[in-house]
C-alpha cells in the first residue's frame, strides 16, 4: 500500500473563487495543488534562458520542489541557504533539489553567483509569467498599498503582471515528488515569514520513500 505523508497545510484557506487568471486575490484565497494530485505540466525558463519542461525534470528522480518569492526577499534567501546545508543529505537520499521563483531570468543569474562564495549544486528557474505558480494554484496578487512600497525599494525587480502591472506572488511552499509527479508531501504558509524547517523537511523527505 502506497503510503501518503500527511499534508502539512497549516492554515486554514477560504473557498472564494480565484480570479479568472488563475491568481487569488488574496493569500487567504490561494488553493495549493496537495497531496496524492499530479503536478501541471508546467514550463519555465532556466538560467541559461532556455525553456524546460517541469515534468521532464522531475522524471529522472525524486524532488524537493521550493517556490520562493524572490532573491529580494530575506526570508527566501536565508531558506534556500538552509536548502545548501541539508543537500548533501538530501542528495544521499536520492533527491534533486528545483527552485521555481517569479524572479526574471538575470536575477536568478543573480542569485545563483551571489552565494557567498558556495557552490548552489540544485536548479534555479525563473517562473516569470507565473505559468507554475497559477497552476500549482500558489498565485495571489499583492494588495496595492505593499506592492507601491515593493515598486518604491526594488524596482525592477518586482515581476508584475503584463496587462495589468500588478504585483503577483507565490505563497511559499515546498513539495515532495516522486519520478511520477506526484505530491507526496507538500507545506504551504500564507505568512512569508514563516518557512518549514530543514530537520522537518528531511524527516519528510525520508518518509516518503517508504
Amino acid at each position: 500500500m502506497k503510503l501518503y505523508l500527511i499534508t502539512a497545510f497549516v492554515t486554514l484557506f477560504s473557498i472564494k473563487l480565484m480570479a479568472a487568471t488563475g491568481i487569488a486575490q488574496t493569500p487567504e484565497q490561494v488553493t495549493p495543488l496537495l497531496n496524492g494530485l499530479t503536478i501541471p505540466d508546467v514550463t519555465l525558463t532556466a538560467a541559461d534562458n532556455t525553456t524546460v519542461a517541469l515534468k521532464n525534470i522531475v522524471k529522472k528522480q525524486p524532488s524537493v520542489l521550493v517556490f520562493y518569492r524572490g532573491g529580494w526577499c530575506p526570508y527566501c534567501n536565508a531558506q534556500l541557504a538552509a536548502l545548501r546545508t541539508i543537500e548533501p543529505e538530501l542528495t544521499k537520499l536520492g533527491y534533486q533539489i528545483i527552485a521555481i521563483t517569479p524572479d526574471s531570468v538575470s536575477s536568478v543569474n543573480k542569485s545563483l553567483n551571489d552565494t557567498g562564495g558556495q557552490q548552489l549544486n540544485y536548479t534555479l528557474l525563473s517562473d516569470h509569467q507565473f505559468q507554475a505558480s497559477r497552476a500549482f494554484g500558489l498565485a495571489y496578487y499583492l494588495d496595492d498599498k505593499t506592492a507601491a512600497i515593493y515598486k518604491g525599494k526594488l524596482g525592477s525587480l518586482i515581476t508584475t503582471e503584463a496587462g495589468t502591472e500588478k504585483v503577483v506572488l507565490p505563497v511559499p511552499a515546498v513539495y515532495i515528488l516522486n519520478t511520477d509527479g506526484e505530491v507526496v508531501f507538500n507545506y504551504v504558509h500564507i505568512n512569508y515569514k514563516t518557512r518549514l524547517e530543514s530537520e522537518l523537511l528531511l524527516k519528510a523527505a525520508a518518509l516518503a520513500l517508504q
